[in-house]
């Protein structure tokens, strides 16, 4: 595996994602990597199984999106004299296929733990889910320390497709 020297970031405007920008920009720092923010929208919407488009211009949408991920780049580099290079990618489609599509491009993915999307009791958004057991690359999800804490923590997520033994098993080989 080579590597692409970019930290790969998704963003939904929500807390969990900004906890999670101020993380891959730290990480960005600390490999002396590019930090890619990606954040999608969807030019079309449905309503009781019909997919009808917006009535505002696909275009449009994407330049609000691009505005708003763009002043949440702005925030994370806040005070950050020597921040990394901000490449801002804005795509339409679900959030999951094209951040696992951009995975193969990058070193890590780093996401919240959970956004504007899904159940509050989700301890692990669909997204993050998704890309956790898709994604290219390894994946950080971060989840904020708590509202009153200003520097997020990563837990570690393991994914893979290696098989492990438990330690603890009784097993007995066949012979």
């Amino acid at each position: 595996m080579t590597s692409s020297n970019i930290v790969l970031v998704g963003v939904d405007g929500s807390p969990e994602s900004g906890a999670a920008l101020k993380y891959a920009v730290a990480e960005a720092n600390r490999r002396g990597a590019r930090l890619r923010v990606v954040s999608t929208y969807f030019p079309e919407y449905s309503v009781h199984g019909h997919t009808q488009p917006l009535t505002a211009s696909e275009a449009g949408i994407e330049v609000d999106v691009e505005a708003q991920t763009r002043r949440m780049a702005e925030e994370a580099l806040a005070g950050d004299a020597m921040g990394p290079p901000i490449e801002i990618v804005v795509a339409a489609g679900p959030a999951a296929g094209v951040l696992i599509d951009q995975s193969s491009e990058a070193d890590v993915l780093v996401l919240g733990h959970r956004g504007r999307g899904g159940f509050a009791s989700m301890l692990l958004g669909s997204v993050s889910l998704q890309c956790v057991m898709h994604a290219h690359c390894p994946v950080i999800v971060v989840r904020p320390t708590g509202a009153t804490a200003s520097a997020p923590i990563a837990e570690p997520v393991a994914s893979g497709t290696t098989e492990s033994v438990d330690a603890t098993s009784t097993a007995k080989p066949a012979g």
